[in-house]
């Protein structure tokens, strides 16, 4: 058992390299390039949201297919459809990095993963299907919502909606694509509901990639954001679900973890070690999340508001579960940093046991058990 944790927990941690990925589009606020681990959650997002144009899809099935689906740019890198580049040197670099990276899994999961990438590459699912129509979509709206931009970009997305990959969307999806449309030629009409209310709420999303966590990533070059947190939780929990304390359903625990630091675009990260209001942030985190979900269509609202709830509480299987990651791949992170967050908030071992362990004991207490001697060997080293 030990053997098959470590070896997921190698894969998890090599995952983390997906955050350090620039892709070719801006967030929406043009603030930056966004990277691929944040792009992959906001994707999930997209795909939960308009899951009444999946044709039958299976969500929960998307949702994986989409946490996996760049994980290979991590060796091969992305390739923006404008830029020329060799398809087929394209293809032979992201199937090495699929051999490898995926290898790196026990054998059952390894199998798994992998048939999930190629059925996603192969795009003739219905399941696929809609996983790359959301993969299409969501960077496109990115750009049109970016402030700066210039005729150059302009054009760059002239061609891709009317000959590039965005273009199968004028039949596959077209409320998505006249709106586009009507962006990228500066048309003022606006669509019609219910699409325009979960497109401003997916876009509203997008700030998540913006709030910074106190957890650094795994080679500690920066902090982590919220968005790719996200994103790498949801991995994490695809993959060690079954070391949870009892049965949990993981289309459950990936929605939670999906959904789970969306109030953070307006009550801010507070870090488990951190000094603050613990009543106050309740209390912020409830009106976000009055705004935030409120942005939905009813039933979508209070769908995700329940998750959200579900999750905050912490009472059900599915919940202590989620938690417990949550708690967990922050460890990981400081452990391959050097310490990370537990040097620069002055950490004990015995707060770290009661404000942490406590926790990830509840709901995965084989994962705690595999990274506990790490941690011990850090804290006698360092303390």
């Amino acid at each position: 058992m030990q053997d098959r944790i470590a070896a997921q927990l190698d894969f998890l941690i090599e995952a983390d390299k997906l955050k350090s990925v620039t892709r070719a589009n801006v967030l929406a606020d043009g603030s930056r390039m966004e990277n691929t681990a944040e792009h992959s959650w906001h994707v999930c997002l997209w795909a939960l949201i308009f899951a009444d144009q999946s044709g039958g899809a299976n969500i929960p099935r998307v949702i994986q297919m989409l946490l996996l689906h760049d994980l290979i740019e991590i060796d091969a890198g992305d390739h923006p459809i404008h830029l020329p580049h060799n398809a087929d040197d394209v293809r032979k670099a992201e199937t090495a990095a699929a051999d490898r990276l995926y290898a790196l899994l026990p054998d059952d999961q390894a199998i798994a993963y992998r048939l999930l990438w190629d059925e996603f590459e192969a795009g003739k699912t219905t399941d696929a299907h809609y996983a790359r129509m959301i993969d299409k979509a969501a960077p496109m709206f990115l750009e049109l919502s970016n402030p700066g931009l210039g005729p150059t970009e302009r054009d760059i997305l002239h061609a891709i909606q009317d000959t590039g990959r965005f273009a199968d969307l004028k039949n596959d999806w077209p409320d998505a694509y006249h709106h586009a449309s009507n962006l990228l030629n500066k048309r003022s009409l606006m669509p019609l509901e219910p699409f325009a209310s979960r497109l401003r709420f997916v876009m509203e999303a997008d700030q998540l990639k913006s709030v910074l966590r106190g957890t650094t990533l795994c080679d500690g070059s920066r902090h982590e954001n919220s968005g790719e947190h996200s994103w790498h939780i949801m991995l994490w929990a695809m993959t060690l679900d079954e070391h949870s304390h009892a049965p949990v359903q993981l289309d459950v625990v990936l929605m939670m973890l999906l959904l789970h630091d969306l109030v953070e675009i307006d009550a801010g990260d507070n870090p488990i070690h951190g000094d603050y209001d613990v009543a106050a942030v309740e209390a912020q985190e409830q009106l976000a999340a009055d705004r935030l979900f409120g942005m939905l269509p009813p039933t979508q609202r209070d769908q995700c508001r329940a998750v959200w709830e579900e999750f905050e509480a912490a009472n059900s299987t599915d919940a202590i579960f989620a938690k417990s990651l949550d708690r967990a791949q922050p460890l990981v992170c400081n452990l391959e940093s050097g310490g990370g967050s537990w040097r620069d908030y002055n950490v004990t071992r015995e707060q770290l046991e009661t404000r942490v362990a406590v926790k990830v004991k509840r709901g995965a207490p084989a994962v705690w058990d595999a990274i506990a001697p790490r941690i011990d060997a850090w804290f006698s080293a360092n303390t």
